[in-house]
């Protein structure tokens, strides 16, 4: 097994993704509008009853991720199709990228249960219909 240097001790002639275990690779992050009104935050709770879903805030923006594993992500955590790949994994650099384990966000949601008491938080007390379940504030 090989360990896993710093940035700053990576020896020269090598890359990160060599070390990575292909974070950004296993997972995709779209912005979502930020919660104001009931129907947003029932919204939100719809988008976490589905497996591998999750929410989170990084810097004031509101993005929805979804925990799945690229198609062409090799045993090695490198690309299959690394010559051809899609211009947004063209675009991403190591720069800032999730190499040092540092996930830290502003918010993280991954249970319906949180955006309920979040909501509740936000608006004061809500309601949740028990028929549907849908949240009322």
């Amino acid at each position: 097994m090989r360990t896993k240097p710093t940035r700053e001790t990576l020896p020269k002639g090598e890359y990160l993704c060599q070390y990575c275990p292909g974070k950004c690779c296993r997972y995709f992050a779209l912005p979502i509008d930020a919660p104001k009104a009931a129907r947003d935050f029932d919204n939100m709770r719809w988008f976490l009853l589905h497996e591998q879903a999750s929410i989170f805030v990084d810097d004031g923006t509101w993005y929805l991720i979804v925990h799945t594993k690229c198609r062409n992500l090799r045993d090695d955590n490198l690309c299959n199709i690394y010559e051809i790949r899609p211009q947004i994994c063209r675009d991403y650099t190591t720069e800032k990228c999730e190499y040092e384990d540092l996930w830290v966000y502003d918010q993280y949601f991954e249970l319906p249960e949180q955006v309920v008491e979040y909501a509740e938080a936000y608006f004061g007390k809500c309601h949740r219909s028990k028929q549907t379940q849908s949240i009322s504030c």
